[in-house]
């Protein structure tokens, strides 16, 4: 099949599937702007997303690639993570050629969105597919008269077959906020992170590319215009407490984020703002 964009219902709500070269595919839900599958050559789903995930826009769909605006996690006043990902958002592009398919999903501020956070602005995700490698851009416009700060995050979940038996590499000598040691700034002195409890870190000013070593579920992830990594994973007490996640589903996921946590982001009105996450199969 060469590469061509659908729609679908995905779970009973209106999506695309996107078909990349060699057989790649990803879906993404016009609810949220989420990416919800990501599916290489060899066959094997990349991302993680709850069997038990709920997509009636009552709550945020649990894995994927959330994308959390214009605050991050419960920075703020706003509810956890912002207000886009329970949005309808509309299909503004869509273009294929013979070795990659993009799509561009957007939502903008209405009085809803304004009675919550009192600014103008529209989003777009972009989302482009190769035969091993998905890239996502976020842009934020300030459509609005004057200046506005957030946080952001694509809340990327990635699958893996044992989370104990992971490693990431590339965090070494950066600072982090560890959520899981009460919000303590530490310094990451292993040359490799391994998943040994719950984790909840936000690397600062991260610059360089990480390597997630998972077996045949490996991945090379970059970003670029967002300066934080987020490392999450509940483990065994936190995710039982989870009505959208099965109890021993930690060991299945890992979310390694492309964030603007620590330090929020100015655009001036008129201006837009980009962050990207790359991930490629290795």
């Amino acid at each position: 099949m060469k590469p061509c964009i659908e729609d679908i219902e995905f779970r009973g709500i209106p999506a695309l599937r996107v078909h990349g070269p060699q057989g790649s595919s990803a879906v993404v839900s016009r609810l949220g702007g989420q990416v919800l599958s990501w599916i290489t050559p060899d066959g094997r789903e990349r991302l993680y997303l709850s069997e038990r995930a709920v997509v009636d826009g009552s709550v945020a769909i649990r894995g994927g690639i959330p994308v959390c605006f214009p605050q991050f996690a419960e920075r703020g006043e706003l509810p956890k993570h912002g207000f886009v990902r329970t949005r309808e958002w509309e299909v503004s592009a869509r273009r294929s050629g013979d070795d990659y398919a993009l799509v561009t999903l957007e939502t903008a501020d209405d009085e809803a969105t304004r009675a919550l956070w009192p600014h103008r602005f529209r989003l777009e995700l972009t989302l482009m597919i190769e035969a091993d490698r998905i890239d996502l851009e976020l842009c934020v416009a300030n459509t609005g008269e004057l200046p506005f700060e957030f946080t952001a995050a694509l809340h990327t979940y990635l699958r893996v077959v044992q989370v104990e038996d992971v490693a990431i590499e590339g965090l070494y000598g950066h600072d982090y906020r560890d959520a899981a040691a009460g919000n303590k700034v530490l310094r990451d002195s292993g040359t490799e992170l391994l998943i040994e409890g719950e984790t909840d870190r936000v690397y600062r000013h991260v610059r360089r590319p990480q390597m997630l070593r998972a077996g045949n579920l490996s991945l090379g992830i970059q970003q670029q215009g967002f300066p934080d990594t987020v490392v999450w994973n509940p483990w065994l007490d936190k995710c039982a407490a989870l009505a959208d996640m099965p109890d021993d589903d930690w060991r299945h996921m890992l979310c390694i984020e492309a964030a603007a946590a620590d330090v929020a982001q100015e655009v001036a009105a008129g201006d837009e703002w980009y962050g990207r996450q790359t991930l490629v199969a290795m």
